[in-house]
């Protein structure tokens, strides 16, 4: 059967066709069901929403909706992840963990738990990536202060989480509380 549509009109109308009267259009089809039944020898059946599992019965398998597949957390928020581990643990200039660190050393240690290997020092840290402003930031991203002598990570919702200083260390504080030389993704 075909539908057919006047010319330039958005909107479908009733059809005569001879033989067969006027025909509607029909309304568009609904999206396929999440599940199915395969019967044996005869095929595959959508099964509507509310259906409830079909069991026991000879040559006929409930097929399952698919699974959702859960988000993979991405690099960074993996290493954010790692950091924020490490809250509360102590500053030691020149700390790469697990019990002690400075700002360049956590940011070193928690991409390494992810998988990346960066460089140790601040400003080499700042030299690699892809550059990323501010209102970009992604959770992850490396976030470099003090004209690139401090860094720390961005853990989303204008927040960062870094190695401070002594009698502070590993701390999450607030994004604009030091002024800002660059942003980093890895």
């Amino acid at each position: 059967m075909a539908l057919l549509y006047s010319a330039g009109s958005a909107k479908a109308e009733p059809v005569a066709v001879p033989g067969f009267g006027a025909i509607a259009p029909q309304p568009a089809a609904a999206p396929a069901p999440a599940r199915s039944v395969t019967v044996a020898g005869l095929g595959t059946f959508p099964v509507p929403d509310g259906v409830p599992p079909v069991v026991g019965i000879p040559g006929v398998t409930d097929n399952p909706a698919p699974a959702a597949v859960p988000d993979r957390p991405t690099t960074g928020e993996r290493a954010v992840r790692a950091a924020r581990s490490k809250l509360g643990t102590a500053y030691r200039m020149g700390g790469t963990g697990p019990d002690s660190f400075d700002c360049s050393g956590l940011v070193q240690w928690s991409y390494r738990e992810a998988g990346v290997e960066l460089p140790r020092t601040s400003q080499g840290q700042l030299a690699v990536g892809t550059p990323v402003g501010v209102d970009e930031l992604r959770p992850g991203d490396l976030v470099s202060f003090y004209g690139g002598g401090h860094s720390a990570l961005y853990a989303g919702e204008g927040r960062i989480i870094h190695a401070s200083t002594y009698g502070v260390g590993v701390t999450e504080t607030e994004l604009g509380d030091m002024p800002i030389t660059g942003a980093r993704r890895y």
